[in-house]
Formats: C-alpha cells, sequence, structure tokens
C-alpha cells in the first residue's frame, strides 16, 4: 500500500489583516502619546512631581497674620476626624500641559492627613479691598485665599452641603473673613490683628458659612483617604461652632523647625500678643 503524502499550504482565515493593522495602529498611537507624555503614569508622575513640590510657609516673626503670607489651613480633627489640611483635589483630568503644566480650574479641595507644606497644601493670603502686601489681616477683615492655580470659592459630591473649590478669577464668592475663635469675644476682637497658628472661624463673606471639614463624607482621590470641605457652619446646643468649623492658619517656626501648630489658642490674643504655648513641630 503506497503511502501518500499531503501537503498543506499555510492559510489564514478571519480578519487577520484587520486585527494585524488594528495591533500596529494601537502600537503607533502608543507610542505617539509617550513621545507627546501623555500616557497615563506619564500624567500622573507629572501631576504628583508638580503638586506634592515643597513650598516654604511664611515666618510670622511678629505672631500674626498678613497679606502675601503663604500659609496652610489646618483642623485639628475630633470625633472621627484625625488631623487634616486643606489640600487642592488635583487629578490628572485636572492637569493642563500647555502652554505649561498646571491645574485646570475650577478644582475641588478634600482634606488630607499628609501635614506637609507643597503646593497642594499651600495657600497665599490675599487682599480685596485694596490692603497693601504684608500689611496685617484683621479679624473680620475681607481675603482671599489664593494657589498658583487660582482662587478659593454647586453644592458638595457627599454630603450636598455648600461647595468650596478653586477657580481662576477673584470676585465677591471668593472673598472670606476669620472671626475669633471664641462667640463671647467676637465683638470685642472685631478689627484687631490675626494672630497665626492658633484656632480661629473661617467665615465664606457672601453666605456666612464657616469653612468645615467632614469626617463622615470619605473622599478617594488619587492621594488616598481624604475627607470632604465644604461651607457650613455646625452649631452645638450652646450655638457655638464645632470642632469641624476649628481651623490653624499655620505659618513656618522662626527657629526653622517646621510648623507650628498651638494646643490652647483660647488665650492666643489675649492684649494683641501671639500665643505662648508649647507648639507641637511637624
Amino acid at each position: 500500500m503506497t503511502n501518500e503524502r499531503k501537503y498543506h499550504t499555510p492559510v489564514k482565515i478571519g480578519n487577520w489583516n484587520e486585527d494585524l493593522r488594528l495591533e500596529e495602529d494601537a502600537k503607533k498611537e502608543y507610542l505617539e502619546k509617550k513621545e507627546r507624555g501623555e500616557l497615563t503614569a506619564q500624567k500622573v508622575d507629572l501631576l504628583k512631581r508638580k503638586i506634592l513640590r515643597p513650598v516654604d510657609l511664611s515666618v510670622a516673626n511678629d505672631g500674626r497674620l498678613h497679606f502675601g503670607d503663604v500659609v496652610m489651613l489646618v483642623n485639628m480633627g475630633g470625633g472621627n476626624r484625625g488631623r487634616s489640611a486643606v489640600c487642592i483635589n488635583a487629578d490628572i483630568n485636572s492637569l493642563i500641559k500647555s502652554p505649561s503644566p498646571s491645574i485646570r480650574a475650577p478644582c475641588g479641595l478634600s482634606a488630607g492627613g499628609g501635614i506637609q507644606a507643597c503646593t497642594r497644601t499651600a495657600f497665599i493670603i490675599t487682599s480685596v479691598d485694596g490692603s497693601p502686601e504684608g500689611s496685617t489681616l484683621l479679624f473680620e477683615q475681607s481675603f482671599a485665599l489664593k494657589t498658583t492655580s487660582g482662587f478659593a470659592s454647586g453644592c458638595a459630591k457627599k454630603s450636598r452641603l455648600q461647595e468650596v473649590d478653586l477657580v481662576d478669577n477673584a470676585s465677591f464668592l471668593s472673598w472670606w473673613k476669620i472671626v475669633h475663635f471664641d462667640p463671647q469675644e467676637r465683638l470685642e476682637y472685631e478689627g484687631q490683628p490675626v494672630p497665626a497658628n492658633v484656632k480661629v472661624l473661617i467665615i465664606h463673606c457672601k453666605t456666612n458659612k464657616a469653612l468645615a471639614v467632614l469626617g463622615d463624607h470619605i473622599l478617594w482621590t488619587t492621594y488616598g483617604k481624604e475627607y470632604e470641605v465644604v461651607a457650613h457652619t455646625f452649631l452645638d446646643s450652646h450655638k457655638a461652632e464645632q470642632d469641624e468649623n476649628h481651623w490653624v492658619v499655620c505659618t513656618s517656626d522662626p527657629a526653622g523647625g517646621g510648623l507650628v501648630l498651638l494646643n490652647h489658642p483660647e488665650s492666643a490674643a489675649q492684649n494683641n500678643e501671639p500665643a505662648q504655648d508649647k507648639p507641637d513641630q511637624i
């Protein structure tokens, strides 16, 4: 019996040509995006390098806040919240690459547990009434909080309370004022210099709502677990603001040891003198 040899010519079936071209197009698109720096990994790296860049806070040699000071807004925590600082909540979709890398406005805010001075956490106290840079900020005096990307000015995503975010132009909606921590002493201290590094309230001028951080509304951001920041006044049974509304406007330690956070602000502004309590150093 003769063995027959069978020869089979390889044959490609299906949409092999289309699949090959799609693969080549995908590879070409990847290389082009890589060349332009548009890959997700590249965007994340650029965003973090820009927004986490260290920033030097101003030094309050006289113990007071001034227009032009670079500061951090820190909530000391309470309840189910730890100590946290107001942060720019920017992700890769907020990043603009041209004409230079920057953050697109409007941009949200959150409160994060990382208490380090960087582009994300530093704000500039900015005059809105013509007060010269370097002049002392007074209780009840209007000001704006400015970053290199815009001004701090919806409803919040989680709590549905008044949203606080960053915009690229200053208006009355971006005006704030600082009031004394003790409700019974606010009238007495109106128009007096605001001391740095003590507990105060930050009030939105148009709505008269206090800046607040919410421990029961968690945001999962590019930077991890953080809290929602809103403008809403939380009052206790004595009609006094609760710890969600308590803020410390932090400056740098004159001795060069980092931030200054004071634990006992109630006596901080006596006779217009800065608090003498021993600070926590970070």
